[in-house]
């Protein structure tokens, strides 16, 4: 039986694979048939992912995107896609107050910047075909939902969410759609970055009506939206929060 969320024959760029979310949506679409070229920063941990997937025929482009020469190079030798997820980002909390130049522009720079630098890259060198999805990792920290400490991440995916939109609206002649997701938390390796205990991570979780999600829950999110199942949806934000803003 064919279903429309069937990705086959299809290939996609996966950026950010090498873990959490960006390994999930890899795992799960090559599960589904699609291609992958998959993009980490560590060599060992890309090589990871890249054994764990379904399929024949994937490649590994191993890059820091915020190295804008290397990205450009290794672009230039992509396949044309019929897709692509933008899973990088990072994540420090600073008080609004605090915040500085540097820590700014850090969080810009692999959050926002990169991103942008890579999906323009992809769309000089003529990369991208007609009829492709993207999808962009946004927050739900873009969308209103203020926490102590993330003004600055909630800012960068706040600024992707916007750029997604134009984007979308400047393709929809070549049918190529462009939406973000927008999560709440999530169990992945990123929470380590948090000065914040088990009993803490249990106390806040009790916010989440379906508790905090896993890089799967996302996963399955990406793999809709890279599908003909989706292909009348553009220009959304689809926001994953375990009912966290229905309170």
């Amino acid at each position: 039986m064919t279903t429309p969320f069937d990705l086959s024959g299809k290939h996609l760029l996966i950026t950010g694979a090498s873990s959490g979310i960006g390994r999930a949506t890899a795992v799960l679409c090559a599960a589904l048939g699609a291609k992958l070229t998959i993009n980490g920063r560590n060599t060992d941990r890309l090589n990871q992912t890249l054994q764990s997937l379904d399929g024949e025929g994937h490649s590994v482009m191993c890059c820091d995107l915020t190295d804008y020469d290397k990205t450009a190079e290794l672009v230039k030798n992509i396949e044309k896609l019929d897709g692509a997820v933008f899973c990088t980002g990072t994540q420090k909390t600073c008080v609004a107050k605090c915040l500085d130049r540097g820590t700014v522009n850090s969080l810009f720079e692999t959050n926002f910047t990169a991103t942008v630098n890579l999906n323009t890259l992809l769309f000089e060198n003529k990369k991208i075909n007609k009829g492709a999805s993207l999808v962009f990792i946004s927050s739900i920290a873009a969308l209103g939902y203020a926490e102590v400490g993330n003004a600055a991440y909630g800012a960068t995916k706040g600024a992707l969410t916007a750029f997604a939109k134009v984007l979308a609206l400047e393709n929809v002649k070549r049918k190529i759609r462009v939406n973000t997701v927008s999560p709440a938390m999530v169990r992945t390796p990123l929470l380590e970055k948090f000065d914040v205990s088990e009993e803490q991570f249990a106390e806040n979780e009790k916010k989440y009506p379906l508790g905090y999600g896993n890089p799967e829950d996302v996963a399955a999110a990406v793999a809709f939206l890279l599908s003909d199942g989706a292909k009348w949806i553009t220009g959304t934000d689809l926001k994953l929060d375990g009912g966290l803003t229905l309170q």
